[in-house]
């Protein structure tokens, strides 16, 4: 059976959002963004280990949320580096027995634990690369560098990313040993020439990156919960 282990990138700085403090540690709803992101990894049933990356000072803090939602499931918390690539291969080094290496970003902390499973099961069928993809509904412009549009994209062909981002153990490292920059982890696989296929993502796996991503996720808690029942 194969080894799945998911990489936990959470030392960016919620800027945006307003918080001087890493966005994984932003509240929400009385939670943590990690810690809402660790349900969603584990409630999938699809991993056999997750690895925290996190910045020194907030170690002791990480394990404490670790240890009130880990269950059974192994979770290792490491030391982070500058750029989230320096993370992510920090994470990689923690997780050196997995076949299968999930890349997700903490601020995606309402995904949905059949997304989750959904990209692990593409992998383990024989996919090196998989990411969870929905279609781009807004028209698209391209500009030029006074911003004035140059034309508009066909949006056919044109897919939003998600994650978690599914791998080939050794495709990914190959991918992180070859190049150390990228808007996401499947970028630098592409780089290698490494088909990269999607699969469907979810509408609740959005990023939060500003306070109104902060009003639509209470939105969506209120809906899983509704008044009366118990937030976890």
């Amino acid at each position: 059976m194969a080894s799945v282990a998911a990489l936990v990138p959470a030392a960016g700085m919620g800027l945006r959002l307003g918080e001087n403090l890493p966005k994984a540690f932003v509240d929400l709803g009385g939670r943590t963004l990690l810690d809402w992101a660790l349900d969603g990894l584990l409630a999938s049933g699809a991993l056999s280990h997750v690895v925290v990356v996190v910045p020194e000072l907030l170690v002791d803090r990480t394990r404490e949320i670790c240890a009130r939602t880990a269950g059974d499931l192994p979770i290792d918390v490491v030391v982070g580096g500058a750029e989230r690539a320096d993370s992510v291969r920090a994470g990689l080094q923690a997780a050196a027995r997995a076949d299968v290496i999930l890349v997700h970003d903490a601020a995606r902390c309402l995904t949905p634990p059949e997304t989750v499973a959904r990209v692990v099961d593409a992998v383990i069928a024989g996919s090196p690369a998989v990411v969870p993809v929905l279609p781009v509904v807004d028209t698209m412009k391209s500009v030029d560098a006074d911003g004035v549009v140059t034309g508009t994209v066909d949006r056919a062909s044109l897919r939003s990313v998600q994650t978690p981002q599914g791998f080939d153990a050794d495709v990914l490292r190959r991918a992180h040993a070859a190049a150390d920059h990228a808007t996401d982890d499947a970028g630098l696989v592409e780089r290698l020439g490494v088909p990269v296929t999607t699969v469907a993502g979810h509408p609740e796996a959005f990023k939060i990156t500003t306070p109104m991503d902060l009003v639509l996720a209470r939105a969506v808690l209120a809906a899983r919960h509704p008044v009366g029942s118990e937030i976890r």
